[in-house]
């Protein structure tokens, strides 16, 4: 159990129906096995993170395969950097789909998987269809993890924050971060925008971290149904940034073209 109190700091032991550190700060885990570890005064709306509506899409569109080739290759990068017996965080684990098959990499080891998410909902359906992962609902910017806990972090499109990342990290912890590709998505582009954009890319540096190298993985797919693009469409940010026109375009489309990329960006933290 990497978790730590939100409230002091402290250790978190399980209980049969909860999470208790030394001072008797209480957490209860819920029916399918998650627990809250987000303070009210980190909650900066009523309900933060993604909706059910967007949790729901992306387990729909995910579960049809065209990101299959991205979660075998995080969890081929994982296991080459987890030690026997390593912790492996998923930063922003979603649904699960990622941290399942990190799972199974840190089983071959002896080790551990734990995931956090802002998104009650998106939490709340990770531990209901994915069990042997411990899953909180909490901040990216506050992890409710001890320092120096985490052996290998992973972020797949999940905010980036350098120092928290740098503090759950063992010293020569690796962290794996997965970012869009110039042309992800670049065939949906075109039918939401006028003059549609590429992605930048580019390798940033971390203060207190080496940076190992970036690997990319990129693909062509077709989606079949409007179900399933509008699916795909509710999983994107644009969904909230497109105007009404071009959500009208899409979903006038019964088959969608598109490249799909994503660059694994690979740290060592000093």
């Amino acid at each position: 159990m990497i978790f730590c109190c939100p409230a002091c700091g402290g250790a978190l032991e399980r209980h049969e129906n909860a999470l208790v550190c030394s001072k008797g700060h209480s957490y209860d885990l819920a029916r399918q096995g998650y627990v809250h570890l987000l303070p009210v005064q980190q909650m900066h709306a009523k309900v933060p993170g993604d909706t059910k509506q967007m949790v729901d899409a992306r387990r729909k569109f995910l579960a049809l395969g065209h990101y299959d080739a991205f979660r075998d290759t995080l969890r081929r990068l994982a296991a080459a950097y987890l030690p026997h017996g390593g912790t492996v965080l998923d930063a922003g684990c979603g649904e699960g789909f990622y941290t399942a098959a990190l799972l199974e990499t840190a089983r071959e080891k002896g080790g551990h998987v734990a995931g956090v998410d802002i998104s009650k909902y998106a939490v709340k359906a990770a531990a209901g269809q994915h069990k042997g992962i411990d899953f909180a609902v909490a901040s990216l910017f506050h992890i409710p993890c001890a320092a120096e806990s985490v052996d290998v972090l992973t972020d797949v499109f999940a905010p980036i924050v350098p120092g928290e990342f740098h503090r759950v990290l063992k010293p020569g912890g690796v962290m794996i971060l997965a970012v869009p590709g110039a042309r992800h998505l670049y065939g949906m582009k075109t039918v939401l925008y006028d003059a549609p954009y590429e992605n930048e890319e580019r390798d940033t540096d971390y203060d207190g971290f080496d940076f190992l190298g970036a690997e990319s993985v990129a693909r062509e797919i077709t989606v079949e149904g409007t179900e399933n693009i509008e699916a795909l469409f509710s999983m994107t940010p644009y969904y909230w940034k497109t105007d009404v026109a071009g959500g009208e375009r899409l979903r006038r489309l019964n088959t969608l073209q598109t490249e799909i990329k994503f660059r694994f960006l690979v740290y060592r933290r000093r």
